[in-house]
C-alpha cells in the first residue's frame, strides 16, 4: 500500500479552506503533518480560531496549528468577509477549539519541518503566499527542502476575480508571489532536477461548482445511516436556495458544510449569477494528493506588482516569448467531477465514522 503523502497546509480560513480542510482529514492518503495560518480571508488570529475548530470537528484537533503574518509582506491587509462571512465560515458557527496555537510561528514550522524531513514534505498554499515567502528569507533552500509546493492563486487566460486581472491571493500579496517565483526560478537555474510549483489557477478551479445537489448527496449520506435529513433544504431541481431554518442532517459536520456553502452560494449568485460556489482550496489539496487530477504544463510565471489597473496579475509566458526556462507548472486541466465525487465521498464517509447516528 502506498505511504499517506506528508501535507503541511497554508490556509487562511475562509469557507473554502474549510473544505479543503475536511477534504485533507478525510483522505487516507494524506498525513497531515501542520497546518500554518496566514491572514487574507479574514484576520490572522480569526483564521487560526476557524482553522482549530474545524480541525476538530473533522477530528483532528492533535494537528499542529501554528499562525504565521497576520500582514503581507509590504502593503496593508485587505480581507474577504464579504464573501467568506464575519468569521469567515458563512453562517456557520463552531465552537472554540480545545487545542491552541503552536508556540511556534508557522513561517519557523515551515522551515524547521522542511529542515527536519528533506525531500519528503508537499507544501499547499491556499491563501496569500506571505509565510512561504517569509519561509524563503528564514531558509533560502526551501526549493531543495521541499518535496513540492502546489498553489491556489492566479488567473493565467482567464479574468481575475478581484479585479480584472488579479486573483484574491496575488492581490492580497504580490510581492509574496514575486519573491517566490523568482526563488525558484533562481533554483531551478543552479539545479533543473528541483521540482517546480503546481500553480492552479481560475483557469481550473472555476471549471467545476459545488452545487445544492453535492450538499445533499452528503446529508443523504448521514440518512442512509440512520441520520435526520429534510430533504427540503433545496427544491427538486437543486438550484434553489437552503432553506436556512431546516435542519439539514442530525451530523455536525454536514450542518457545518450546509450553514458554511450557503454563505457562498448566495454570495456566488449576487456577484456570479448562479447558485453554486467556487470551492478553489479543496481542489489543490486533491490534486496535491493525487497528481493525475490536473494536467500541467511547464511555463515561465512572473507576477505584477504595479499599482494600475495590472497589478498582481500572473504573467505566464506560454508562449516562451521571454526565452526565460520554466519555473511553474501552471495547471491548464482538472478533472472536476471526479473531484467533487472524491470531496462528497470522503467528506461523508469522515461525518459518519465521527458522528454515528443515535441509536434512537
Amino acid at each position: 500500500m502506498t505511504q499517506p503523502l506528508p501535507l503541511i497546509l497554508d490556509v487562511d480560513t475562509g469557507i473554502d479552506d474549510a473544505m479543503a480542510l475536511l477534504y485533507a482529514a478525510a483522505s487516507p492518503d494524506a498525513e497531515l503533518v501542520a497546518v500554518t495560518c496566514v491572514a487574507g480571508n479574514v484576520p490572522g488570529e480569526q483564521v487560526a480560531a476557524n482553522t482549530l475548530a474545524v480541525l476538530e470537528l473533522a477530528g483532528r484537533g492533535d494537528v499542529e496549528v501554528a499562525l504565521g503574518r497576520e500582514s503581507p509582506l509590504l502593503r496593508p491587509l485587505k480581507t474577504a468577509e464579504d464573501t467568506h462571512g464575519p468569521r469567515g465560515i458563512g453562517y456557520a458557527v463552531l465552537p472554540a477549539a480545545r487545542a491552541r496555537v503552536s508556540a511556534r510561528s508557522g513561517v519557523d514550522l515551515i522551515a524547521e519541518e522542511a529542515r527536519r524531513r528533506p525531500g519528503e514534505l508537499t507544501l499547499v498554499t491556499l491563501g496569500p503566499l506571505t509565510n512561504l515567502a517569509a519561509a524563503l528569507q528564514v531558509e533560502p533552500r526551501l526549493p531543495r527542502l521541499l518535496r513540492r509546493v502546489y498553489v491556489m492563486g492566479g488567473a493565467f487566460r482567464v479574468q481575475g476575480n478581484t479585479t480584472p486581472a488579479a486573483e484574491w491571493n496575488m492581490q492580497v500579496d504580490p510581492e509574496a508571489a514575486w519573491m517566490i517565483y523568482r526563488a525558484w526560478a533562481t533554483a531551478l537555474a543552479a539545479d533543473p532536477t528541483i521540482p517546480r510549483p503546481v500553480v492552479l489557477g481560475l483557469d481550473v478551479t472555476e471549471r467545476s461548482p459545488i452545487r445544492p445537489d453535492h450538499v445533499i448527496r452528503l446529508a443523504r449520506l448521514a440518512r442512509l445511516a440512520g441520520g435526520r435529513l429534510d430533504d427540503s433544504i433545496a427544491r427538486a431541481d437543486g438550484n434553489e436556495p437552503f432553506l436556512p431554518a431546516v435542519p439539514v442532517a442530525g451530523n455536525p459536520m454536514v450542518r457545518f458544510v450546509a450553514d458554511a456553502l450557503r454563505f457562498y452560494f448566495e454570495f456566488h449568485a449576487k456577484w456570479d449569477g448562479f447558485y453554486g460556489a467556487h470551492i478553489h482550496d479543496p481542489m489543490v489539496v486533491a490534486a496535491a494528493l493525487d497528481p493525475a487530477l490536473a494536467r500541467t504544463q511547464a511555463v515561465f510565471v512572473d507576477v505584477e506588482t504595479g499599482s494600475g489597473p495590472a497589478g498582481a496579475m500572473t504573467v505566464a509566458d506560454f508562449r516562451g516569448l521571454t526565452g526565460k526556462p520554466p519555473n511553474v507548472e501552471v495547471a491548464t486541466e482538472l478533472d472536476g467531477a471526479e473531484f467533487l465525487d472524491r470531496w462528497v465521498t470522503r467528506v461523508g464517509a469522515l461525518a459518519l465514522a465521527l458522528y454515528p447516528p443515535d441509536a434512537g
